[in-house]
């Protein structure tokens, strides 16, 4: 689907990435490796767990800084984000899923709630399936993202990718409330903090492109 998005649509906004160059990529890959790994092994410690984790909102954050700070030493200004949408939204859509089948090897499941559509991951224990909540949350916006590129839409054209950023870091920061994370600040955990620091990002750099 995402490449018959892209032939369909997107075209345009990879020639700005083709541009860029190949570090491009390098960048995005790297920052997008210690975010994600950096930040999912930072959680399991601070929630009293060792090993090593896997976050997508740490690598999320972290292809983030690194692409910016690429742009800025290459001079590109602007977006170049909206190629991304439909394949990370779809990506998170479908993936959580797994998260979901995986239970509680996976360290996603929620906690325990009365609600009828609870789960039981193997312990016993009814919980949140917040993996789903999560699924559903992007399934919606992806649908709304695939409608406004379809109409060419110029606002959701120019902040496509921020906008993704900012839906996928609010419904995240509410679902981190229903998860058993080791807190940081009064009743936040990490992922609160990385939402919260997406959601002003994607603020910031609509706010910006007005401005411009």
């Amino acid at each position: 689907m995402t490449l018959f998005v892209y032939q369909w649509r997107l075209k345009e906004a990879g020639k700005k990435i083709d541009s860029a160059g190949p570090l491009y990529a390098v960048a995005l890959l790297a920052g997008a490796a210690i975010g994600g790994f950096g930040a999912g092994t930072l959680n399991l410690f601070l929630s009293g767990q060792m090993g090593i984790g896997r976050s997508i909102v740490g690598a999320l954050a972290g292809a983030i800084i690194a692409v910016e700070l690429f742009k800025r030493w290459r001079g590109i200004s602007g977006s170049t984000g909206l190629i991304f949408v439909p394949a990370f939204a779809t990506s998170v859509v479908v993936g959580r899923w797994g998260c979901y089948f995986a239970g509680l090897a996976d360290d996603t499941y929620g906690t325990p709630t009365t609600l009828a559509w609870g789960h039981d991951f193997g312990d016993g224990v009814t919980r949140h399936p917040v993996q789903l909540y999560e699924s559903i949350a992007m399934a919606v916006f992806l649908m709304v993202a695939l409608v406004l590129i379809g109409r060419r839409n110029a606002f959701f054209m120019r902040n496509g990718f921020y906008l993704l950023v900012l839906t996928y870091a609010a419904q995240r920061f509410l679902w981190e409330f229903l998860k058993p994370y080791g807190t940081v600040a009064g009743p936040f955990n990490l992922f609160h903090l990385l939402c919260a620091g997406l959601v002003i990002y994607s603020l910031l750099m609509m706010a910006r492109g007005r401005a411009s």
